[in-house]
């Protein structure tokens, strides 16, 4: 196709580019198509794709990619490029190893940059014990709360509130420049310059933070916020771009994944900032306003950024070891002959089918001298949930199965136990395991339970 479009006289000029950007520009509309027209079909998980948006002449930011036929380093550290020769290069550092493609990028200060794609191996860090839970915000960008019980806030340097009086300067020299004069280039390319040392100054930082985040924890647990529905709202719009969440955690993952870290996402709806880390007790509600709180349940004094960092790493590390991601409705199985009662004050035995082809033996009981709910299969615990006795109000803070009885429904039955025992005695609970959350939100007859 390129080359019958070549020799046609209104695409002649396709002649002067180098035909490896030609064929990774059609490659790149094919893919961009076939992920829009899946997205509408369904196909593509995830967020709804656009419709592709063809460059354009007038864009800012243009680039092109060569593959290993497209460019080559030359010594002395010259770049040669198809179609355009030796370039000369100042390098920000050496290259890793071979490089198997290069995008060469123009931003829209009107500087040149190359981009190596080079396969870089694992660098793992010496395994810890700490893990934290990060509350990304605005006052300050992270609000950091580890297990070893320390706390530590990064401050927001809020870069782009720094350069709002120079940028609206030079906006507003730019608007006075009559529309495609010389003039109005040059004052294009001077606002074009200050987002440039902005976002320079941003990425550096939220680096040098990730990196610093994934060194000392051995596991990161931050939520995931809605921060395209947060910029539809006028007033925030600016500070949250301004906070830079999104490439922020985007690092974090990269860097964690390089050095055998691990990065887990919490839901965006865990109720964080208002429901009180000690006790479990979770407010109505909680406007921005208020920065610090006193919970009715247990009186204790809260940072509300502090107390959503505890409820985040409280969640997460509940997230990675216990049930969630399984089943929650038990699966189906064979009628039992004798029911075995409906109210939990005795143990609930069940049956599920044996490899060796008996019916295993399971148990679930309350365990109040270790304050949790167990399931036994044959004698042998196969999964617990922990909780708390706090001011009368029964927190269910953390459920947990062996990763031998996963996916068999364990962790539902002890859910389901738990709710009932709690029904049974009137008593009122605080859902803060994420597990437990889900099932009472797809079994409505135990939202009574809830404080």
């Amino acid at each position: 196709m390129i080359t019958d479009a070549k020799r046609t006289e209104p695409r002649a000029w396709l002649s002067e580019v180098a035909s490896v950007a030609l064929v990774q520009s059609v490659q790149d509309a094919h893919r961009a198509y076939r992920n829009f027209f899946d997205s509408l079909s369904g196909k593509r998980r995830g967020r709804r794709v656009g419709r592709p948006r063809f460059k354009s002449r007038k864009d800012g930011r243009q680039s092109f990619r060569l593959t290993r036929n497209g460019f080559r380093l030359r010594p002395g550290g010259r770049l040669f490029l198809a179609k355009i020769g030796d370039v000369a290069v100042r390098w920000s550092r050496d290259l890793p190893g071979e490089p198997s493609s290069a995008t060469i990028i123009r931003e829209p200060d009107g500087r040149y940059y190359a981009s190596f794609v080079v396969e870089i191996a694992p660098t793992p860090l010496p395994p810890v014990e700490r893990e934290a839970g990060v509350d990304l915000g605005i006052t300050r960008l992270a609000t950091i709360a580890c297990t070893a019980g320390t706390r530590r806030d990064v401050v927001n340097p809020q870069y782009l509130a720094r350069a709002h009086r120079k940028l609206v300067r030079t906006r507003r020299a730019l608007a006075r420049k009559a529309r495609d004069s010389n003039n109005r280039a040059k004052a294009r390319r001077t606002v074009a310059v200050q987002h440039g040392k902005v976002a320079r100054a941003r990425r550096d930082f939220h680096h040098k933070q990730a990196l610093r985040l994934v060194r000392d924890n051995q596991a990161v647990y931050v939520e995931n916020l809605d921060i395209a529905g947060m910029v539809r709202n006028r007033r925030l719009a600016r500070a949250v771009h301004d906070a830079g969440w999104g490439g922020f955690v985007q690092l974090l993952k990269r860097k964690a994944e390089r050095h055998g870290r691990t990065v887990h996402v919490v839901s965006r709806w865990l109720p964080s900032s208002k429901t009180c880390s000690a006790c479990g007790h979770r407010m109505e509600s909680m406007p921005l306003k208020i920065r610090q709180w006193t919970c009715p349940g247990c009186l204790s004094v809260h940072d509300r950024d502090h107390n959503a960092a505890l409820n985040i790493l409280a969640a997460g590390r509940a997230e990675r070891s216990n049930a969630c991601g399984a089943q929650v409705r038990p699966p189906l199985g064979v009628a039992q002959g004798v029911e075995t009662g409906s109210t939990p004050d005795t143990a609930q035995p069940c049956g599920n089918p044996h490899p060796s082809g008996r019916r295993a033996r399971q148990m679930v009981t309350n365990n109040e001298a270790e304050s949790r709910y167990e399931v036994h299969v044959d004698g042998k615990l196969a999964g617990f949930l922990e909780y708390r006795d706090v001011a009368g109000v029964l927190a269910l803070v953390h459920t947990e199965v062996d990763e031998a009885y996963a996916g068999q429904g364990f962790g539902a039955q002890l859910a389901k136990y738990a709710l009932d025992d709690v029904l049974a005695r009137d008593v009122k609970i605080s859902p803060l395991c994420p597990f437990v959350a889900k099932y009472i939100d797809k079994h409505p007859e135990y939202r009574v339970t809830v404080r």
